[in-house]
């Protein structure tokens, strides 16, 4: 048993005072109640109110077959007025005793005929809540024992049909309180054999003679039957079965969380957001793009592959540049031997001869 928030508070002021600590048991439960990075999936508690129906009875059997295994059905009737503080209240310490933050209260009387009350808690308090009424059932066993049953554990794929699901935030809140109601474990993968069933809920809206607006959620749910694709491929063909519960269900009234509450129930802790990487983007397509920043180059020091074309290229180049310049000095040798001849009478070769001789040694004679 969960425990509640006096005795939470309790076993706190407890510690600060300088009083003796929990046992390590109690520690250890208190920490897996605390919120979690991941939670896992949500429990629902089935209530029944002062005076349920047959057939309400076996709306909440249909609901505990289709959140199974994280439902529970209680069978004591409670006499609990949800819109009420001290109904609230009760709801708010029977969820946290059974461990649950959905639940569903079911009841039945002359001025609500058919009356059922869903809600769902965030820190043990009352988050939103919406009565509706319901006008047409049809339950699991109606279709007969052909149409194979949901499994348990399976997740369902949700379709919600109609503009007015996007008219409003009430609209949305509902939409979200569904999703939430129904969806089960929290998974990141999925194997196709695990979509056993689809739910598709309708709403429509109307207008009354004393110009009300009545809106009415149509859910019906469908078995998932995989056929061999005929045209060939590993993906198979979705038949699709109808299998109940199927439910009208006419929108009464509703309890919606305040903004600041709202807010803090969908807070996402910062260890869950993706940090945000420089540079890098992502397109229409979902391809991924980066820019890089990188310090200017010099493409003449850059060194590229030495292959024995190019090695051969360089040796080419090297001689080429070496006999021009050899015939560049041999040409400025050439005009300098004539501008020298044109001065002195003779050529420069002549006179470099002569003065080598004279400065040659004579060589001694041999005594």
């Amino acid at each position: 048993m969960a425990p509640t928030n006096q005795q939470a508070k309790a076993s706190k002021a407890k510690v600060l005072s300088g009083g003796k600590a929990p046992k390590a048991r109690v520690q250890r439960y208190l920490k897996s109640t605390d919120s979690q990075l991941k939670e896992g999936a949500k429990g629902t508690v089935l209530l029944k109110g002062t005076k349920c129906s047959q057939a309400m009875g076996h709306v909440l059997k249909d609901l505990r077959a289709m959140q199974a295994p994280n439902a529970k059905l209680l069978t004591k009737k409670n006499q609990i007025f949800a819109f009420d503080n001290e109904g609230q209240m009760s709801l708010e310490f029977l969820t946290t005793k059974n461990d649950c933050a959905l639940f569903a209260l079911a009841s039945h009387n002359k001025k609500r005929p058919n009356n059922l009350i869903l809600g769902r808690t965030f820190d043990r308090q009352i988050l939103d809540m919406v009565e509706v009424g319901v006008s047409h059932f049809k339950s699991m066993e109606d279709y007969g024992g052909q149409v194979p049953k949901k499994r348990v554990g399976s997740k369902p794929l949700m379709l919600f049909l109609g503009d007015v699901w996007e008219q409003n935030d009430n609209t949305k809140r509902l939409q979200s309180f569904l999703v939430d109601f129904y969806r089960g474990d929290p998974v990141d993968k999925l194997v196709v054999q695990g979509l056993d069933h689809l739910m598709v809920f309708t709403l429509t809206e109307k207008i009354d003679a004393s110009n009300n607006s009545i809106k009415t959620i149509h859910q019906r749910t469908y078995f998932c039957k995989l056929k061999k694709n005929p045209d060939g491929g590993k993906t198979p063909l979705p038949l699709l079965i109808p299998c109940g519960p199927d439910l009208d269900m006419v929108v009464r009234r509703d309890q919606l969380a305040a903004q600041d509450l709202w807010w803090a129930a969908t807070k996402q802790p910062k260890e869950t957001k993706k940090k945000k990487i420089k540079n890098q983007s992502t397109n229409i397509f979902g391809e991924t793009i980066g820019r890089l920043h990188m310090d200017k180059q010099d493409i003449d020091k850059l060194q590229g592959r030495k292959s024995k074309a190019l090695r051969r290229a360089a040796k080419m180049e090297a001689e080429e540049e070496r006999a021009a310049v050899e015939q560049e000095l041999g040409e400025e040798s050439a005009h300098v031997d004539q501008e020298f001849k044109r001065d002195f009478g003779f050529d420069n070769k002549e006179a470099e001869s002569k003065s080598n001789k004279k400065s040659k040694p004579r060589s001694k004679r041999k005594e």
